[in-house]
């Protein structure tokens, strides 16, 4: 498939800027992927599609606020920091974007908070926006994560043009978020509530977790019009095996197996074995899903609207059927849902 096949417009009054007031009220749509039939739900509805020892896979990855401000030594321009991931814990080395990246250069030292909290040196040139920083700090790990914590900022996706806060901090973060490692947040997962998961559990629905480490190769875009020429950004991802009997036992049964959110989806799909069922993993995956593409695990899918021309637009497309998704976003766009990671939500069932 061509990337020009994945284009519509999508006007700014439907970018999401902030949540709806509870999780679990934002609109959603359900696609039936065998007729394309259409149905406009709020979130909570989702209880009524699944029964006894039907299977969620959620993604319980944790943001951490990655997004840091801080002074270059001499000049005291401000420089924004993004910390992608730790590439040394006890050499406390990062790969980082920096902006603006021309103003700085290997051997520059960076200062961050009113009494210098960390400083940090550049060791490295990666990307025309990419380095390797290496903080300078005597203290536990734990001290060092605490000062991160206080000095960094929610990393809201960048089309979201106001600063963060402390709702963010909260409503950025699924209530389920256990492993630190994300840099944006598994968006479907936003929608659950605490209220929801104990309807759903009392239902008899079984929740599976693993663990995909959201990088910002999510909002990537796409440069080239032959979707097989498109590469993806690595990210890590961790599926152990209690997950892994939860996921097969469920697939033996014929269940529902619902994967929230594309990065469920990237990791199970990432881990499949020769028989076509879940193993488990703690393994690196740069796999791209794009039409046609056959699915071994999830029957089901809760995703929230994306992009025009984006990987996870190609990933709902080959799973819900090209045409079906395609249809169904023009529908979103005439019901005004709300798109992108505080937007509303759709099953395709």
């Amino acid at each position: 498939m061509k990337l020009s096949q994945f284009k519509f417009n999508l006007p700014e009054s439907l970018l999401a800027n902030n949540p709806a007031e509870n999780r679990d009220e934002a609109r959603l749509m359900v696609l039936h992927k065998d007729s394309g039939k259409i149905e406009h739900k709020i979130f909570k509805d989702v209880l009524g599609y699944f029964d006894d020892k039907d299977v969620m896979i959620l993604n319980n990855t944790k943001v951490f606020p990655a997004r840091l401000y801080g002074n270059k030594e001499k000049t005291g321009a401000t420089i924004e920091v993004f910390l992608l991931r730790e590439l040394n814990k006890e050499l406390r080395l990062w790969d980082v974007l920096v902006d603006p990246a021309r103003k700085i250069r290997v051997g520059n030292k960076l200062y961050f908070g009113d009494d210098d909290l960390l400083v940090a040196e550049v060791v490295d040139n990666t990307t025309s926006r990419g380095r390797t920083i290496r903080f300078l700090f005597d203290g536990t790990d734990e001290e060092f994560r605490k000062n991160v914590e206080i000095l960094g900022e929610t990393p809201l996706p960048k089309y979201i043009k106001r600063k963060a806060t402390a709702q963010d901090k909260e409503r950025y973060q699924t209530i389920y978020a256990k492993n630190e490692g994300a840099v944006a947040a598994p968006t479907a997962g936003l929608h659950f509530s605490r209220e929801l998961m104990k309807r759903l559990e009392l239902k008899g629905v079984e929740f599976a977790e693993v663990t995909l480490h959201v990088g910002l190769g999510t909002f990537r875009p796409v440069e080239v019009e032959d979707l097989t020429k498109h590469k993806m950004d690595s990210e890590q991802f961790i599926i152990e095996q209690p997950a892994v009997d939860t996921v097969n036992k469920a697939l033996e049964e014929k269940r529902r197996i619902c994967a929230v959110g594309t990065t469920s989806m990237r990791a199970i799909e990432s881990a499949v074995s020769s028989g076509r069922k879940l193993k488990p993993a703690n393994d690196w995956t740069s796999k791209f899903i794009f039409p046609p593409y056959d699915f071994s695990i999830a029957n089901c899918m809760i995703t929230n609207f994306h992009t025009p021309e984006s990987t996870l637009l190609m990933m709902v497309s080959a799973f819900g059927g090209y045409e079906n998704v395609m249809n169904a976003y023009q529908v979103a766009l005439k019901e005004k849902y709300r798109f992108y990671s505080y937007g509303d939500a759709m099953l395709i069932i």
